[in-house]
């Protein structure tokens, strides 16, 4: 079952969701206010991922209760390499001002490590981040313009089973055309609409304490067509919808299940596996560069696992044809929390 979301706020007096499935644009109103969980298990955060065929950039700004976070990441995909670079924030809970829309509210935030803005402006999002810090002080800085047009997005409210005040909002917005440049140290990085492709990942919600999901995405260009996915599953009850979409020129295509068959060693060590149990989405993915991160404080850790590639494989659209895609950048994660 596909349930399609109505409109309205997302949560009852009780904190409780209102309704549970999917959408393509944000039709339920988050409010922080309405929680009415513990401070600890609010979760929310903002992360942009901006590919190119060659190389790309991730900024992160995460507010988990007692830890928030500031991340750059800077994946090379011809040497394949990555370097990561952060700030914590202590028992940040709230006092980062994350909005509660992804369609407004700027997120500026500056850190002696690391400075980071996400900014909403007319026709798209603007995108400034400052880490001096960055790759044992070569620094790394820039400017980048993502273009929104009109377009679908993932939109899904998930549930948790055994605890009504848990649930996950969230959006995920492919097929970004981005321009600009990114300095690392004295190279400079140009981003052009032809080539590089951002997707925004907009999470807020209560989360049971330990949780693993698996997320792939993925957006270009095929032939003249601008093509994007958004492919994940593993935490929560997604009885009501999953958050498996696909996007053609701004349409969506909605999918059932998908299920990621990993290779049996190191996440990239062999190709990954793609299938649906509609049989409308068959891909494989090759990995180029593992972006491994792992954070141990006893009673928080996460182990995350994002390899960058490329995949290639068959979708079936809503209208039966079947579209090709050959090579588009993109990644495939495994990320464990206890949170």
């Amino acid at each position: 079952m596909q349930h399609t979301l109505g409109e309205g706020p997302l949560l009852d007096a009780r904190g409780q969701l209102i309704d549970r499935g999917w959408a393509t644009e944000e039709v339920r109103q988050y409010d922080r206010s309405a929680i009415r969980a513990s401070g600890f298990r609010i979760k929310e955060w903002d992360y942009y991922c901006i590919l190119t065929p060659d190389f790309g950039l991730a900024l992160t700004v995460a507010d988990n209760g007692y830890l928030g976070f500031l991340g750059t990441s800077w994946m090379d995909l011809k040497s394949g390499t990555a370097v990561n670079d952060g700030a914590v924030i202590p028992f940040p809970m709230g006092r980062m001002g994350l909005p509660g829309s992804a369609d407004r509210g700027d997120i500026v935030q500056k850190h002696k490590d690391m400075s980071l803005s996400f900014l909403h402006e007319e026709g798209g999002r603007r995108l400034i981040v400052d880490a001096p810090r960055f790759d044992g002080g070569r620094g790394l800085k820039g400017e980048l313009w993502l273009a929104q047009p009109p377009m679908d997005r993932m939109v899904i409210a998930t549930p948790f089973p055994n605890a009504p005040k848990a649930f996950y909002y969230n959006q995920k917005i492919n097929c970004l055309a981005a321009s600009g440049e990114i300095r690392i140290g004295t190279d400079v990085h140009q981003f052009t609409p032809d080539s590089a492709f951002g997707v925004l990942d907009w999470g807020r919600g209560v989360w049971t304490y330990s949780n693993v999901w698996y997320w792939g995405s993925a957006s270009g260009m095929c032939g003249d067509r601008c093509v994007g996915f958004n492919i994940g599953y593993g935490f929560g009850d997604t009885s009501a919808a999953s958050e498996n979409m696909v996007f053609v020129d701004g349409k969506a295509h909605k999918l059932d299940q998908v299920t990621f068959h990993l290779p049996e060693g190191p996440p990239d060590s062999a190709p990954w596996r793609f299938t649906s149990n509609d049989d409308r989405f068959e891909m494989h993915f090759d990995p180029i560069v593992n972006r491994h991160h792992t954070t141990d404080l006893g009673v928080f850790k996460t182990a995350q696992d994002q390899v960058f590639g490329t995949f290639s494989g068959q979708v079936k659209l809503d209208d039966g044809s079947v579209l090709k895609i050959a090579a588009l950048p993109g990644f495939a994660e495994e990320v464990r929390n206890r949170w």
